[in-house]
């Protein structure tokens, strides 16, 4: 199980596994939401723009953090809903090969007892291999509170 929304405590820290971005998961991506811009899907047309090759799309990037987060456990079996992502940057690209995780620092809980749980805003950051921020943003969680 998930920890219970009583259980978060501000300033907590958590560091996910890692994950290796592969030229199949960028064309997977650009599959499954057709946006299949060239700077994503043609390596050639990639060399001739600013970052040099081809880049991981940034939505790809979120959704893998979301992943990498979910598979921490933190929210096994407790979390309501994913309620919104309050801001998000794409600091920097993530190109095929680069090897991402994410640190999850909780900022804020405010209970609600409507819900049986609280909200839960959690500071993210994207990093690669070499430590780097590529992206950075905050989302807030629905987490249901401890059975009484």
């Amino acid at each position: 199980m998930g920890k219970y929304f009583e259980e978060f405590n501000v300033g907590e820290k958590t560091v996910t596994g890692k994950r290796t971005i592969a030229a199949s998961d960028i064309m997977d991506f650009a599959r499954l939401s057709g946006d299949d811009n060239r700077i994503h899907t043609d390596p050639e047309f990639s060399k001739t723009t600013p970052f040099g090759k081809q880049i991981a799309h940034g939505l790809l990037g979120l959704s893998i953090a979301s992943g990498l987060a979910w598979k921490t456990g933190l929210m096994d079996g407790t979390v309501i809903a994913f309620r919104e992502v309050t801001s998000w940057k794409f600091v920097k690209p993530v190109f095929i090969g680069d090897t991402i995780y994410v640190e999850l620092v909780t900022t804020e809980t405010k209970a609600l007892p409507r819900i049986g749980g609280g909200a839960v805003t959690i500071n993210l950051e994207v990093k690669n291999q070499n430590d780097e921020v590529c992206h950075r943003g905050v989302w807030n969680v629905l987490i249901m509170s401890k059975p009484s």
